[in-house]
């Protein structure tokens, strides 16, 4: 099967990331969709990540942890 060239460079995706973190997003994800168009999407830090409750064990863990 043969290699097919990337959807974007390298060096445009790093580009895009770094003008995301620029710009006070913590996270950011690009999106390419099949009719060619490319998105980047800022993420904060709190917004992306749901608060989990621990388990009993993880508790302890992060209690006991040396």
């Amino acid at each position: 099967m043969a290699k097919r060239p990337a959807l974007i460079p390298q060096s445009d995706a790093t580009r895009l990331f770094k003008a995301a973190r620029a710009a006070g997003y913590a996270r950011a994800r690009l999106i390419t969709h099949p009719d060619g168009r490319i998105e980047i999407v800022g993420e904060d830090a709190e917004a992306a990540s749901p608060a989990m409750e621990l388990s009993p064990y993880e508790k302890w863990k992060a209690g006991n942890a040396r």
